[in-house]
């Protein structure tokens, strides 16, 4: 029952850090070297990862559609709605390439040189100065108005998120807001660049998830973990969006600047 809770509560972490600026990933390192928990298996972590997507894709469906939907019409009708969403789902491809290179490329590397708690610690000083530095921006620039330019910016700050402690969301929302993108057209640009990601990853795992020996043994808490990831991202994500909205971005800053400085200091 221990075991299985733990996976509960590394999918409740998952579920709460995963939409919001603070890094999943440096909370989960955080707590395993805390509480020694053995649950450190990347199926597990592609298991949690999944049900946080599955809940930004419930959010976002009715975005979705409309753009999947128009992207394929785009080819028989180029009227002016599914010329502006073909053109906002290409930017999304295209901000998803350097990600996807740097993880194909450097994985191995990543995994065995930033694997340092001090790293993380850094990393969410790195976190906190920069959102306390757009807290203040109000962009006016909406889905219409996204660029090329925009979406290589926004795909590189993508890539500084695979050092453990940089949050995804909080890089992608940051190089947003520095192109001075409305916050909401920043939050929703950010998730739209997380969903190619989080499917390539959960794609890739699928078949080393079905290699494992005793997968059996794993459903339950597997499943628990996913559940608890799914519910707890979704409603994490819907308060984030009214947070952002509101511009309270300052306090994500504060807590990554006080947490990065107990890491440096007493571990």
């Amino acid at each position: 029952m221990i075991e299985i809770l733990k996976y509960v509560f590394l999918g409740i972490v998952q579920g709460l850090t995963e939409p919001l600026p603070i890094s999943s990933s440096g909370h989960v390192f955080i707590l395993r070297k805390l509480l020694d928990l053995g649950t450190s298996d990347l199926n597990f972590e592609i298991i949690v990862n999944f049900g946080s997507l599955l809940a930004i894709l419930l959010i976002y469906k009715d975005e979705l559609i409309r753009l999947i939907k128009n992207f394929f019409l785009f080819f028989k009708r180029k009227t002016d709605e599914t010329k502006k969403d073909f053109r906002y789902c290409m930017l999304i491809i295209l901000g998803s390439i350097p990600i996807g290179i740097v993880g194909f490329l450097f994985k191995d590397f990543i995994e065995e040189k930033l694997n340092s708690i001090k790293i993380v610690g850094v990393s969410f000083l790195v976190t906190a100065l920069f959102l306390f530095l757009v807290s203040k921006i109000k962009g006016a620039r909406k889905d219409k108005d996204l660029s090329i330019m925009d979406a290589i910016v926004v795909g590189l700050a993508q890539v500084v998120a695979v050092v453990p402690g940089i949050s995804r969301s909080g890089s992608t929302l940051i190089g947003g807001l520095f192109r001075k993108m409305d916050r909401q057209t920043a939050l929703k640009y950010s998730f739209m660049l997380y969903i190619p990601v989080s499917v390539g990853t959960t794609i890739l795992g699928i078949k080393d998830l079905l290699e494992v020996s005793n997968l059996h043994e794993l459903i339950l808490p597997y499943g628990l973990g996913f559940i608890a990831s799914f519910v707890v991202s979704y409603y994490t994500l819907r308060w984030f969006i009214k947070v952002v909205k509101d511009g309270n971005l300052k306090y994500f800053s504060i807590y990554t600047l006080i947490l990065g400085l107990l890491i440096i200091i007493f571990m």
